[in-house]
């Protein structure tokens, strides 16, 4: 039986048989928590699920449906977690359970151990503990296990913090109509950026209906980019060499989940964030308020905080920090003038693309920008590290220190919208690189053997083109 197997013996028999099969359709599923809820066939690399009801109904519709995808996720989470920290997954389950479970609050752990009532239904052998160290995954390592490391007098295990994304908000007379345009890609490993192909389209009791991008198991986006019914869109990129960690605060995924249900203007998207920061996964966030035509840059350090905010400009993120406090206190360690580093290839590229298409910028242009190949450095059209659209893969320098040459990662999906696609929750989104370039696992891994310890679970990421999703009311 499966609910007798090992962990180990369930990943063997995945691995065997490949993808389990979906959930029953909506019409065949007995359980009263379902009868709301539904998961849509692929589509274009995307698979869209509708959620609905109170924290525990949401947890458990999203655990039975994600069933097959949360426990394959969670093969590739914890492998990638004991390989970059070099502690076993036992490490991290303690984690979720001694330091981040006592600071999150009830309505999401009743929705996390929701998930793991509807795994248990569905016979995939994970607990409630994995559950909770998936969601904490991005700020688990390496946030918490730096400040572990240094607590312990192990300095030497420190690991950076890996550059996730690229994004912009614009607004007033740099966009077309005069509105908001919003846009991200998520950068990442390959090997879990295959699997973050999840629309959620959450319809909660309580708060604002939101409409996200995510990863199976994750009761937040991971990658933030999101719609809410009052009119917000969020996104963020990661705030680069960032060092800071408080264990007593409230872990990020949790405040960042309860900022997209519940905000409803920029101040309150600010004062959720701010409230009981941890410092895990730090990032500069982008908020838009479609209904005040207003963005914002919410730069979220542990020590140091800013919030700037306009309606007649744009704000751009590529991982590199801007205030110079936090920059002094919190990312000591950035070559903030060198222009050859990704972050700031990146950023140099986002400005000469807001100037030169200044009164231009519609969605159109953001699909664009986010295939964009121009190396500022070598002033060359040629996919890599310090393109818009990220290659690492095909870098002979990698993006260090976070990965090394021809590391498998990059840009693995990409979002847009506009005000009027906000209005009416609704984004567009492409799965894989947006300029059209598929990745082959295989054949990297036979010309970079060095990255053999992911071929278990190195999938293909294959490009597809942009799709608009909406709300389904």
């Amino acid at each position: 039986m499966l609910e007798n197997m090992t962990r180990r013996e369930f990943g063997l028999l995945l691995a065997a048989v490949g993808p389990c099969a979906a959930a029953p359709a909506r019409e065949s599923q007995g359980d009263a928590r379902l009868k709301k809820a539904f998961r849509k066939p692929e589509q274009n690399g995307w698979v869209f699920v509708h959620l609905e009801g109170g924290p525990a109904e949401l947890g458990y519709q999203h655990g039975y449906l994600l069933a097959p995808e949360i426990a394959d996720v969670q093969k590739v989470v914890a492998l990638g977690l004991a390989h970059d920290s070099k502690k076993d997954y036992k490490f991290f389950r303690n984690a979720a359970e001694k330091v981040l479970w006592p600071r999150i609050e009830s309505q999401y752990r009743e929705e996390l151990k929701g998930i793991a009532e509807g795994l248990k239904d569905r016979n995939v052998p994970l607990d409630l503990w994995d559950v909770v160290a998936q969601n904490a995954w991005l700020e688990l390592s390496p946030y918490y296990t730096n400040w572990y490391d240094k607590q312990h007098n192990l300095a030497g295990m420190r690991r950076p913090v890996p550059e996730h994304c690229s994004a912009f908000a614009a607004t007033g007379s740099y966009t077309a109509d005069g509105k908001i345009v919003i846009a991200h890609n998520n950068w990442t490993e390959y090997k879990e950026g295959s699997r973050w192909n999840i629309i959620f389209d959450i319809a909660p009791a309580q708060g604002h209906r939101i409409l996200m991008d995510g990863m199976p198991g994750l009761i937040h986006s991971g990658d933030d980019f999101g719609v809410n019914s009052a009119g917000i869109a969020i996104t963020e990129t990661t705030i680069g060499y960032f060092s800071g960690f408080d264990p007593k605060g409230i872990p990020e995924f949790v405040r960042a989940r309860k900022a997209m249900q519940y905000a409803a203007s920029i101040d309150d998207y600010a004062r959720i964030m701010k409230d009981g920061n941890n410092g895990g996964y730090a990032n500069t966030w982008l908020v838009a308020d479609s209904r005040n035509n207003e963005i914002a840059n919410l730069e979220l350090g542990l020590k140091h905080v800013t919030l700037d905010r306009t309606k007649d400009g744009y704000f751009v993120g590529s991982n590199f920090p801007a205030n110079p406090e936090l920059i002094r206190d919190e990312a000591v360690e950035f070559p903030a003038k060198d222009v050859s580093i990704s972050a700031n290839a990146r950023h140099i590229r986002w400005e000469q693309l807001m100037a030169e298409n200044k009164g231009k910028i519609d969605v159109a242009a953001a699909q664009r920008f986010l295939a964009d190949h121009f190396d500022t450095f070598s002033r060359e059209t040629a996919p890599s590290e310090r393109t818009l659209c990220g290659h690492i893969d095909l870098s002979p320098r990698g993006s260090k220190p976070w990965q090394s040459e021809y590391g498998p990662a990059g840009a693995v999906q990409n979002k847009a919208a506009d005000s009027g696609l906000i209005a009416s929750m609704g984004f567009t989104a492409a799965m894989g690189h947006s300029c059209g370039l598929d990745f082959k696992a295989e054949e990297h891994l036979r010309k970079h053997p060095e990255f053999a310890w992911e071929k278990a679970v190195l999938r293909d990421l294959d490009a597809h083109p942009w799709t608009t999703f909406r709300s389904e009311r």
